[in-house]
């Protein structure tokens, strides 16, 4: 089983925010070297959504206090996690409704920073060494 302490998970998930805006940035200049204006600003858009409802999770997420009961932080995160769905449609629909995007740049770097999310959890995993349950029966 894997545990982290309290200012290890807060550091994750501040470092998973900080990756989607290093990867938004990215994307955004890719996209208005290659495509021009309006796909450049459209993966801005896209990315900075995701970082927006990732940083309303993290606020939520961590803002009960150490030593809080189980139950208050699985609910903080509950809250947290209800409240960037909310965040992330709510969002969508406004740029949808009032801009003009490229529909491919705004989901691209979108989904993009999604990978954010694995590539920090495979970095917090200890490395698989073969000493799970199997390898303990023998």
């Amino acid at each position: 089983m894997v545990t982290l302490e309290l200012p290890q998970a807060r550091r994750l998930a501040g470092s998973v925010v900080l990756g989607q805006v290093v990867v938004t940035v990215l994307a955004a200049t890719i996209c208005f070297a290659v495509w021009g204006r309006t796909p450049g600003f459209s993966a801005l858009v896209g990315g900075g959504i995701s970082v927006v409802a990732s940083a309303v999770l993290a606020i939520i997420g961590f803002s009960a206090p150490a030593g809080a009961a189980a139950e208050t932080v699985a609910r903080k995160f509950y809250v947290g996690e209800a409240t960037k769905l909310a965040v992330t449609v709510a969002l969508f629909v406004t740029v949808f409704l009032t801009m003009k995007v490229s529909f491919a740049a705004l989901f691209g770097a979108y989904i993009a920073t999604l990978f954010v999310y694995w590539i920090a959890l495979a970095n917090a995993l200890p490395p698989l060494s073969g000493t799970g349950a199997a390898s303990a029966k023998r």
